[in-house]
């Protein structure tokens, strides 16, 4: 019950109506970050290295380290790719491949130049490890089951009045989903019996061809425009970039066909891309998010959605789902 109240309160808030966000001007109120730098210790849950993804690429032109840290999807999404995507770290597979593709706002994309990209004039295909999965297109979701006993009913309910319920703790007004929410420190969207996560801006998702077809997790992408939710349920999100991204978002455009570069020389070689716990005794970077169910959360999100911090002059009276990121840290190994 914790859970659900918690994530009802945080929502409630997002959609204060314009009556609360036409709060006196001359109150002052503290902007999201510094909301977020006054969450206590207890707010934030850590990431374990082994659900960190670590991509080292070649140093830029000026011979700076370039390290991109991914964080995979928890469960129970895209599981089956994450199960593969772990299988391909541990092979070493992704060392000496390459970016490929840089899609002005849209997306920027590595692995196998000769996969999917006719004009990388590549005619040969790495091959893949031995035992990966074939994930159906069915994983792009999972059921969403809400029980009883997460629900404040003082009598069991009717069917009708727990479809009610579990809508109405989801925040309405989404343009992609009937209802979307945070769910484990992650945005997904949702129906009356299903939930998937969402492609907001530095989501990694998973390359693949045509139906039905739905990619090995060896063709990664990461979104750098406007969050392309169209995709949602189209392609799997694995995992969301939580350093690094300017090593990703900043690359030259592709001139080829969806932004694909067709000087090879263009391309940006990948040295290794390891798991947290693969490397070496206290190399693996740590990190934290904000609990989304805390109630800094809340505030956070309502803050992002009315700002009322000095600079602005009208608050927006609420925010797109992928408009509130969720806060990440780097925290030191001491």
């Amino acid at each position: 019950m914790r859970k659900i109240s918690a994530v009802s309160s945080t929502f409630a808030l997002l959609m204060a109506t314009p009556a609360i966000a036409q709060d006196t001007q001359t109150a002052e109120y503290p902007s999201p970050n510094a909301i977020v730098d006054a969450a206590p210790p207890s707010d934030w849950v850590t990431i374990a290295p082994n659900d960190l993804l670590v991509m080292d690429l070649a140093p830029d032109a000026e011979g700076n380290p370039r390290r991109v840290v991914i964080q995979l999807m928890p469960e129970p999404f895209s599981q089956g790719w994450i199960r593969n995507i772990r299988k391909l770290a541990a092979a070493h597979w992704w060392d000496g491949t390459s970016i490929n593709r840089v899609q002005d706002n849209y997306v920027v994309q590595w692995g196998d130049a000769g996969y999917d990209n006719p004009e990388s004039g590549e005619t040969e295909q790495k091959a893949l490890p031995d035992g990966l999965e074939t994930v159906p297109e069915s994983d792009y979701v999972v059921e969403t089951h809400i029980t009883i006993r997460e629900m404040p009913f003082t009598h069991k309910p009717d069917a009708q009045k727990i479809r009610e319920y579990a809508l109405q703790h989801w925040v309405p007004r989404d343009t992609y989903a009937p209802s979307v929410r945070f769910q484990k420190g992650w945005p997904v969207g949702r129906n009356d019996t299903q939930s998937w996560p969402i492609h907001c801006y530095g989501a990694v998702g998973v390359g693949r061809n045509y139906s039905p077809d739905t990619g090995s997790g060896a063709e990664l992408f990461t979104v750098i425009g406007h969050a392309p939710r169209h995709l949602d349920r189209n392609i799997a999100v694995v995992g969301r970039i939580v350093e690094g991204m300017e090593h990703l978002s900043s690359l030259p455009r592709g001139k080829g066909q969806l932004g694909f570069y067709e000087d090879a020389s263009k391309r940006v070689p990948i040295r290794s891309i390891r798991l947290g716990d693969a490397l070496a005794e206290g190399a693996s970077p740590a990190f934290e998010y904000l609990d989304t169910n805390s109630a800094i959360f809340a505030k956070y999100a309502d803050a992002r959605a009315n700002r009322r911090d000095p600079f602005f002059i009208v608050p927006a009276g609420g925010a797109d789902i992928c408009n509130i990121p969720v806060p990440v840290r780097r925290v030191s190994g001491e």
